[in-house]
């Protein structure tokens, strides 16, 4: 292996091409990877502008397949979100992207593998621990954390005019510096004025969902079909049927982009313990996590589905943190895949200027009886049973009340 061959993550952004011109001053040979995960990107443009800076080679794999059938799926199967609140959209990029990496750097015979993500952010442990779990002998590059990298660049402003004085062509400008990464699950937005969380995130940011008060005012219909927990098909309300994971997150991307479902604007706890201001835009993950949710709680056992909870906000946690490919996230995984075996069946939606309401579901394996929960017969449950229930559940409360009398004389 070349003692100084290294396979960068780019992205055509400032931050990767400026590492990239940085690397070959440092006198390695740098072999650009891209990823295509969905991201609206100009790859050839990327192409060309990583070899005019001086990359040897500049490798670009399609992965969104690969990205919605062994990441985003298995998060929706699980319905993993972190913190209530975000659907962990770069999170479930950084493993997928670092399979591609390590296999670049093998394919190469390179040594090292390179990224721009911050010294500060989230990304860096999700790139590092994944890539050491593939590869346990790989060699990190991290310019943010490198003395002679971070004494050179304070930040985005300083990147910009290194861009400029080395006539690198950048999408960010000095007026609207703000960070976006973006995949076919989401974009997400930090960085700039964002970093006030008290700023109101500008109108223009947005660039995968429309404003909801300028969505269309007929709502959309549609349902979805799960087997085992997993999206299988899409009709909507024109007879339109998508049935492949591929087609149907592109699809529900669309019509959730077009009535502007899924976008949030949080603060999050990052692993190594900042908060930060996030923007975020997730439309067909959103409606996907909406029906399967309520899918779960139509089919599970009580008692199954508060398990699964659990074990859903410790894969959350897992995901978030980098640890996809960890003994524990492996473990639970397998254990929320259990869970899901009967969590089959049709829910039924409408999609209207920025909400997503279930009207409807069915289950050939539900728990749910009819019969047994009428409010016009009795079936086989017995009312008077009730009074003995309530009775025993009483028991300690009045004990409690009991209590606290004595306490106060």
């Amino acid at each position: 292996m070349s003692q100084r061959k290294v396979i960068l993550a780019y992205s055509g952004g400032l931050d990767t091409s400026c590492i990239l011109k940085w690397l070959l001053e440092e006198n390695y040979e740098v072999i650009c990877y891209m990823a295509n995960i969905g991201q609206d990107e100009d790859f050839e443009e990327a192409r060309r502008k990583a070899t005019k800076i001086g990359a040897s080679k500049v490798i670009i794999e399609d992965i969104r397949k690969s990205f919605v059938e062994e990441y985003v799926w298995p998060a929706i199967q699980a319905g993993l979100i972190y913190e209530s609140r975000y659907l962990l959209g770069t999170s479930l990029a950084r493993p997928c992207i670092s399979v591609g990496l390590v296999e670049a750097a093998r394919a190469n015979n390179a040594r090292y593998i390179s990224h721009g993500a911050t010294g500060k952010g989230n990304d860096q442990v999700r790139f590092e621990l994944s890539c050491y779990s593939l590869w346990p002998e790989v060699k990190i590059i991290a310019p943010w954390r490198v003395k002679e990298f971070t004494e050179r660049f304070q930040g985005r402003q300083d990147l910009l005019e290194y861009a400029a004085t080395n006539n690198i062509p950048v999408s960010a400008t000095p007026k609207a510096p703000w960070s976006m990464d973006a995949n076919l699950m989401h974009i997400s937005y930090e960085s700039g004025i964002l970093e006030n969380p008290n700023n109101e995130a500008p109108h223009d940011l947005f660039l995968m969902t429309v404003d909801p008060k300028k969505a269309p005012n007929e709502p959309f219909k549609l349902s979805i079909e799960f087997a085992r927990g997993l999206p299988i098909k899409v009709i909507t309300q024109d007879a339109e049927v998508y049935d492949s994971p591929l087609e149907i997150f592109t699809f529900l991307n669309k019509i959730g982009g077009k009535y502007g479902v899924g976008r949030i604007d949080i603060v999050e706890n990052r692993f190594i313990g900042l908060k930060s201001r996030g923007v975020y835009e997730t439309p067909g993950g959103y409606i996907l996590h909406v029906a399967h949710t309520d899918l779960e709680v139509f089919c599970l056992d009580k008692e199954v589905y508060r398990v699964k909870q659990s074990l859903r906000d410790r894969l959350s946690d897992y995901v978030y943190n980098g640890f996809w490919f960890s003994p524990e996230g492996r473990y639970v995984s397998r254990c929320v895949a259990l869970a899901e075996e009967n969590v089959t069946g049709k829910v039924n939606m409408e999609i209207y200027k920025g909400n997503v309401t279930v009207l409807g579901r069915w289950s050939p394996v539900s728990l749910y009886n009819e019969d047994l929960v009428s409010m016009d017969k009795h079936s086989d449950f017995t009312p008077s049973d009730a009074t003995g229930f309530i009775n025993i559940q009483a028991i300690r409360l009045k004990e409690y009340n009991r209590f606290r009398k004595q306490q106060n004389m």
